[in-house]
């Protein structure tokens, strides 16, 4: 009784903090600097979407230092966004903030999509070259060397250290392994035992193996997991109008219970709608521009562009795909959530088939996700202490995936959270204050990124 007891003030107390930082300001500064960011650059998530698309058959050659290609910087960075966000983080924003939280996932992508262009573009510019040859870059060194904030670039790398054992995970293998128990009876010990070496196979060959990795499985994974998505609307094409309905009128009016579904007020719906939106793709996290400082690119717009996609990809294509398949079987009224409210969904939508998708697609999406983060928590420690802490990190960080497979959903899900603020303050306040360096590098060389040369 003691340890649960324990166990329960700490998910109080983390959960008290949680509702401190993703409060009403957080929200604001994440959208009101995706929303300031778009203006300044003109709308560029719309103008140039398509460009930047078209980038993308252009990216698996670099040129210029790097340690990876474009492409492999991208899918990289998608790894470590298409994870479990996409899957149990749909179902939870659903749960808890009714269909209408999907918009507030849309609204987050949308100008998400310019915050996560800067975040790259900065990256880049200010990126430096290690001792050993490999490339280091992201917020810690463009707040410290572009803002001069030595001390924030610091607070930044640590809470991103951090935040790696949370959402990089924690988080991804304790939702496989819940599913995995629930559904094929797998003890979680197991799961996270068996996640943690894979992983460790992976890391051990640091950013280029990734790369090699990210690059063949991303791809992969995406089609596989739409391609069931889109087999299962197919057969339930009457009832996609009045999904997005539910979607658009829940957005402003609150949701009414229902079943298994308790209701929202509109404040959850664009509280949780927003933090899952953040969850899946990290824009205004300072995270992915980790992976985009690695790529052999001489040109910091071109690869802000291809990183800007990811965005795209990740929330309003996927993240899209997952709750319509929740709303349109009524899977959503059950009063299930997580990863077990979407293979409740899918199960619906293709018996015996719909759950195997979820629980490999759970299963794959989780394995990039970490092997992405590990990076990430990886070059964060390495700023504060240097290469010597790379290996030591790295068996650290398999070690608490398997850890996690075990702790309660409520503290990694609301110990995530947290991280994910405080890495976010000092990235969004270095992407304000670099703001017009942005403006000036985009006014002067997006016609030459946009070239196709």
């Amino acid at each position: 009784m003691g340890v649960n007891s324990t166990m329960d003030d700490l998910v109080a107390i983390i959960a008290k903090i949680n509702s401190f930082v993703w409060g009403p300001y957080m929200l604001i500064l994440l959208v009101g600097t995706g929303v300031y960011l778009t203006l300044r650059l003109r709308f560029i998530q719309f103008s140039k979407l398509v460009p930047a698309l078209i980038l993308l058959t252009k990216g698996r050659k670099g040129r210029g230092q790097g340690d990876i290609t474009p492409l492999q910087a991208l899918t990289t960075a998608l790894s470590a966004t298409i994870g479990t966000g996409n899957i149990a983080g749909v179902a939870t924003a659903i749960f808890l903030g009714g269909p209408g939280a999907v918009f507030w996932m849309w609204i987050c992508a949308v100008f998400g999509m310019a915050t996560k262009y800067a975040e790259a573009v900065l990256a880049v510019k200010y990126r430096r070259v290690l001792p050993d040859g490999t490339m280091q870059g992201g917020p810690m060194l463009y707040i410290s060397d572009g803002l001069g904030l030595k001390w924030l670039g610091w607070l930044f790398a640590l809470m991103g250290s951090m935040a790696a054992f949370g959402i990089g995970s924690m988080v991804q293998s304790n939702s496989v392994a819940v599913v995995i128990k629930d559904y094929w009876h797998v003890p979680q010990v197991i799961t996270g035992l068996v996640l943690a070496v894979l992983t460790g196979i992976v890391i051990i060959g640091g950013i280029k193996r990734i790369g090699k990795v990210t690059e063949k499985l991303v791809p992969f994974m995406g089609i596989f997991y739409v391609s069931g998505a889109l087999a299962i609307l197919a057969t339930n094409i009457s009832a996609i109008p009045e999904a997005f309905s539910l979607i658009f009128r829940n957005a402003f009016n609150p949701a009414a219970g229902i079943g298994g579904f308790a209701g929202a007020s509109v404040a959850q719906a664009i509280r949780y709608g927003v933090a899952r939106g953040v969850f899946s793709n990290e824009a205004g996290l300072g995270s992915a521009p980790i992976a985009h400082a690695a790529a052999k690119t001489d040109d910091p717009i071109r690869q802000g562009l291809i990183a800007m996609t990811g965005v795209f990809f990740d929330t309003i294509i996927i993240c899209t795909m997952t709750a319509l398949v929740i709303l349109t079987t009524g899977a959503w009224k059950s009063g299930m959530t997580t990863s077990s409210l979407t293979y409740s969904a899918f199960e619906t939508g293709l018996p015996n088939i719909g759950g195997i998708i979820v629980t490999a697609g759970l299963s794959i999406f989780a394995y990039s996700t970490m092997i992405g983060w590990a990076y990430y928590g990886e070059e964060c420690i390495e700023y504060i202490f240097g290469i010597k802490a790379r290996m030591p990190y790295r068996f650290v960080f398999c070690g608490v995936i398997a850890v996690g497979a075990f702790q309660k959903v409520d503290l990694v899900w609301n110990f995530s959270d947290t991280m994910n603020g405080a890495m976010a303050i000092p990235n969004l306040i270095g992407l304000i204050g670099l703001s017009g360096v942005l403006v000036n590098e985009t006014r002067k060389k997006i016609k030459t990124a946009l070239s196709f040369n």
